[in-house]
């Protein structure tokens, strides 16, 4: 007679999109986490601020609770999915502190004090999950954490927000405006009602902090990323894209290179970036997530898939709590902080990469001979020029493309095109990621 696994008991913290879920989940596919556990996972308790509120799962109420003691206290496993800073962080130390193993999808939290909670998770033989903190259902934390944990990963670079994918994709197919396409956004759920942390980069930042973490074996917070968001991009900047075969996107780049004093480092930043159309990102739609892992073994590997939505992001939730609850059952721990390296953050301004201006300026002769003196006065090369008439007469548009150089020597570039008298306007500056130089082309007519 074969015996009843043992019951292991969870408590979720938030009841939210994501929350609801989870326990939905659990409760209707109980007899397969049990297998595969080894262990039945009941949830018995499930922390809200406000328990009469309307949710999109029905949850018994006696699981219910405003109090966090009672929610955690004595529990097996607890799945924190309230957001934010604090109090998440004093719920999931008192986990921790107890030996109970936490499985979280707060980016934030992790970008904040991860160190904190890695040392707290160590010190009582806890578990400590979070592959829902950076792409939803995408396993891209399990990769670099365990899968690729052979190999020198020398750089991620990927789109991380869902929110700020979808904006740019409708005004890159519709020509929408940035306005026009967050209130579709805000429409459809898919930007809250302050979009800020996602348009802004913050999301995005405190997902590179923590990729780059696992990636390099250095611990990076959210304040080492150097961070630009979406605002400042037009509908003007899209169709220009455009016109080049290309496309704009928000990406999350951390990097391991060799800084300005010889040492290697680590590179981290946030920022809009031009991509040519044939660019594995490129192609990404709607709110869907990728990033690309770089390895000196595996070569280059592509994560995609849903980056948000209470589904998607339950399914690696779902995931880490198994793990955990395996764990209970048959012995083992998730892995322990990795920084080893100690890799010092560089300066951004260091960063090596190239940019694309769009200048408004008087069709006159030697305009173009004042503006190519001034790249050449801060040692930028200029790798193109495109140049046609303006919106009115006596004027001109130039666009250029540079060649690689340092990221302070091209911001000092375009302050001294704001400053020329033979530049009218600098009306775009964007970054260009691309694997090959000579991408920077106009479209065939």
């Amino acid at each position: 007679m074969t015996e009843s696994p043992a019951t292991l008991e969870v408590a979720v913290l938030g009841a939210g999109t994501v929350g609801s879920q989870v326990i939905r989940l659990l409760e209707e596919q109980a007899d397969d986490f049990a297998a595969r556990a080894g262990a039945r996972i009941r949830v018995v308790s499930v922390l809200v601020r406000h328990p009469d509120a309307p949710r999109d799962v029905e949850i018994d109420p006696a699981l219910l609770t405003t109090d966090a003691a009672t929610a955690i206290d004595g529990r097996d496993l607890v799945v924190e999915l309230i957001g934010g800073i604090e109090p998440a962080r004093t719920y999931v130390l008192r986990a921790l502190s107890q030996g109970i193993s936490v499985v979280t999808g707060n980016k934030a939290l992790l970008a904040a004090h991860g160190p904190e909670l890695y040392e707290a998770a160590a010190d009582s033989g806890a578990d400590l999950y979070y592959e829902a903190a950076v792409a939803g259902a995408v396993p891209v934390v399990y990769g670099l954490r365990e899968s690729l944990a052979g190999d020198r990963i020398t750089r991620v670079i990927g789109i991380v927000n869902g929110t700020t994918n979808f904006i740019l994709d409708a005004m890159a197919t519709t020509g929408a405006g940035y306005e026009q396409a967050l209130f579709r956004a805000q429409e459809l759920g898919y930007a809250e009602a302050d979009p800020t942390a996602d348009v802004d980069g913050l999301d995005a930042a405190a997902k590179c902090a923590i990729l780059a973490s696992l990636a390099f074996h250095t611990r990076v917070g959210i304040d080492d990323v150097e961070v630009e968001g979406i605002r400042s991009i037009t509908a003007e900047d899209m169709s220009e894209a455009s016109f080049f075969t290309q496309t704009i996107k928000l990406l999350a780049i951390a990097e391991r290179r060799v800084g300005e004093d010889g040492r290697e480092g680590v590179a981290v930043r946030v920022h809009p970036a031009l991509l040519p159309t044939d660019h594995p990102l490129a192609s990404v739609a709607g709110a869907y997530n990728a990033i690309l892992v770089e390895g000196e073994a595996a070569g280059r590997l592509m994560f995609y898939g849903q980056g948000a939505g209470g589904a998607p992001t339950a399914s690696a939730v779902l995931s880490d709590l198994v793990a955990a609850a395996s764990h209970r059952v048959h012995g083992g721990h998730a892995p322990r902080e990795s920084v080893y390296a100690h890799l010092p953050i560089l300066d951004p301004g260091s960063a090596r990469t190239r940019y694309q201006m769009r200048l408004r300026v008087e069709d006159r002769l030697g305009v173009l001979s004042d503006v190519a003196s001034i790249f050449a006065r801060h040692g930028v090369s200029i790798q193109s020029v495109h140049q046609r008439d303006g919106r009115g007469p006596g004027q001109a548009v130039i666009v250029i493309a540079t060649h690689v150089a340092r990221e302070a020597d091209l911001r000092a570039v375009a302050h001294a095109l704001s400053q020329s008298p033979a530049v009218r306007e600098v009306a775009s500056t964007i970054r260009i990621e691309s694997d090959d130089p000579r991408s920077v082309v106009p479209a065939a007519d």
